[in-house]
């Protein structure tokens, strides 16, 4: 999370609100592309909370990748004063949340700190798969829900057929949904009515123990680690010498606030708030997520339950091109994984690559905007290898272990058997595409185990191997389905299947960054599409290179990439002809060791193209 950071830090002295019930806490939860930053906009500039002269659009989406992009990518907090229409004031705390399914940790984090979440679904598209995944979270958090229709100024919209939907697929009264448009403002008014309304207040006792729960912490150069608590009970001021009941590290408060959205120092923090503090924390890895944050002196009786830490579950090599970059590499990974709980990160070596880091990530987007902001924010070119997923490995000796990266496959004769990771998708399309999405699941070794419609539309249930949707299943999905279709999936377990580990070699050297694990069945399909776009991706050489795609000591595709042929005869005019044919010959002999010593060079783009199978 990024934040405007006010260096002035004034106290701003806000009444003190010591009845619960003028509280409200809640997150703004839909599909990508639904409003729901848009939704924040309108509500933080109808509550006059930032001067018009400073709103600009998604106003809480701070990362420049977020604004290119168009997705929220962390969880961002603000503050709310409104006075209601019955002219009581209201404090309310809204957590805008990311809505694709790589950053759905972030949304169940998100909702462990609020009591309520407004449900925004675009009028005009209906409910989507992460429409679904997110209310999950929200109803395993308890959270009561009150839905928002959005985007009805657009004239396709359709509020009873969505309204409908909604109590149809998510089981949620739709009846007195509120109809808004963010873009336009209309129906905000009747949103923080609602808000007031059909949300609850939060519970807490002011004179109990301070019990507070870690929701995200970050590390800003100018003030260390900055942590975001919601107070459960208790109060929490400035001087307070507080303890982290995980680790027991003990630290002195010395500056609490709100974030309204820029940071704003307040005297203290009571039960149902969210807010901000500092404590001279070096360290975010001191700060764990979930944990309890109590008084050193008075401290409560037991930590509250904390949250599930998040499991990454693609892997992928990160390389600089430049292999004097590597230092740098190591500072700004270390840097993004402070910002970002769910980024894990280990060393590693490739024999083709050089020293490099083995990360793991929630999925492909994680990944894309991780890699994206190596490049941006460090000035540091990267080679990515072929992601892939965790295999449990079975070995004869009955032990078992993990198989994180294809290049470290111990050998086939000493393992009994593999298991790789399943997911249950889920998947909503118009009915004219569903065809091509059933093939699109077959062919991607997927078992089919429901189909239902909602209205117009299909929604297929999938159980699929992960490491066939980690490639570029979605883009296919929405090449297939002209971008209608919506994707979501959750991880199901383990299954046993046919594996093998597909080498590539280029000049007889294998290359470790292209190794993958693939299905028996499609390993020849998929080594003759490897080698076959390695051959138009490697540049040519002074001799001949041999591109092989291999199965253990068994070559199952090959292509040839010619040499380039300096004329030697270029001089000879006229006379015997074993001139020529003795420059040809030394030519060949030249080639032949050049070939032997040679190095091949192997272009960025063309790992990363040859990586992108599917064409």
């Amino acid at each position: 999370m990024r934040i405007r950071l006010d260096r002035s830090l004034k106290p701003l002295h806000i009444p003190r609100m010591t009845e619960l019930s003028h509280i409200r806490n809640f997150s703004i939860v839909a599909h990508i592309d639904h409003g729901k930053s848009t939704l924040a906009d309108r509500l933080i500039q109808q509550t006059n909370t930032v001067a018009e002269r400073d709103m600009k659009e998604q106003m809480l989406d701070s990362m420049d990748i977020e604004r290119e992009r168009g997705i929220t990518i962390k969880a961002q907090t603000v503050r709310i004063n409104y006075t209601a229409q019955n002219g009581e004031e209201y404090v309310l705390n809204l957590i805008d949340t990311p809505g694709h399914v790589d950053f759905a940790y972030e949304v169940s984090r998100s909702m462990r700190a609020v009591e309520g979440s407004l449900l925004v679904v675009d009028s005009t598209q209906g409910v989507e798969a992460q429409t679904l995944a997110n209310v999950y979270h929200a109803l395993d958090a308890d959270h009561e829900i009150v839905p928002v229709l959005n985007k009805i100024d657009l004239p396709a919209t359709d509020c009873d057929r969505v309204a409908e939907q909604i109590e149809d697929v998510i089981g949620i009264d739709a009846s007195e949904a509120i109809r808004v448009s963010a873009k336009t403002g209309q129906g905000i008014t009747e949103t923080l009515e609602a808000i007031i309304t059909h949300l609850p207040a939060p519970k807490g006792d002011r004179d109990a123990p301070l019990k507070a729960m870690l929701v995200d912490s970050w590390y800003d150069a100018y003030l260390g680690v900055i942590v975001l608590v919601r107070i459960m009970d208790g109060y929490l001021k400035k001087g307070d010498r507080v303890r982290m009941m995980q680790n027991g590290s003990v630290h002195q408060v010395e500056r609490i606030g709100v974030f309204r959205p820029a940071m704003t120092v307040v005297d203290g923090l009571g039960p149902g708030e969210i807010g901000f503090i500092t404590a001279s924390i070096k360290q975010v890895r001191d700060t764990k997520v979930g944990d309890t944050i109590t008084l050193d002196k008075a401290p409560c009786a037991a930590p509250l339950p904390g949250f599930k830490p998040s499991v990454p579950v693609v892997f992928c090599g990160l390389f600089p091109v430049d292999s004097a970059e590597f230092e740098d590499l190591r500072d700004a990974i270390e840097k993004l994984a402070l910002n970002d709980a769910s980024f894990s990160y280990e060393m590693e070596t490739s024999a083709a690559l050089g020293f490099g880091f083995r990360c793991g990530f929630l999925g492909l987007l994680h990944l894309e905007v991780i890699r994206d902001r190596v490049e941006r924010e460090y000035n540091i070119e990267l080679i990515t290898t072929a992601p892939s997923v965790i295999y449990n490995i079975y070995m004869k000796d009955g032990t078992m272990a993990p198989l994180h990266n294809p290049a470290d496959m111990p050998d086939m004769s000493t393992v009994d058997h593999l298991e790789e990771p399943r997911i249950k998708a889920t998947i909503l399309v118009p009915d004219e595409y569903l065809g091509d999405v059933l093939k699109l699941c077959q062919d991607r070794r997927g078992i089919q185990m429901d189909l239902t419609y909602a209205g117009s539309r299909a929604m297929v249930v999938y159980d699929l191997p992960l490491n066939e949707v980690v490639f570029d299943f979605y883009d296919r999905l929405k090449s297939v389905t002209k971008g209608y279709a919506s994707f979501d999936y959750q991880m199901t377990g383990y299954r046993e299947d046919n594996l093998v580990k597909m080498s590539i070699l280029v000049n007889d050297e294998p290359v470790d960054a292209l190794s993958m694990m693939v299905h028996r069945d499609r390993a020849e399909m998929r080594g003759r599409a490897m080698v076959e776009k390695l051959k138009d991706l490697i540049p040519r050489h002074m001799f001949k290179i041999p591109i092989q795609a291999a199965i253990g000591g068994k070559v199952i595709a090959r292509e040839t990439l010619s040499a380039m042929r300096k004329d030697v005869t270029a001089k000879c005019y006229g006379g015997d002809a074993t001139r020529k044919k003795k420059l040809l010959e030394k030519q060949k002999a030249g080639k032949k060791k050049m070939r032997q010593f040679g190095k091949v060079d192997i272009p960025q783009e063309a790992f990363i193209s040859a990586l992108k199978m599917d064409n």
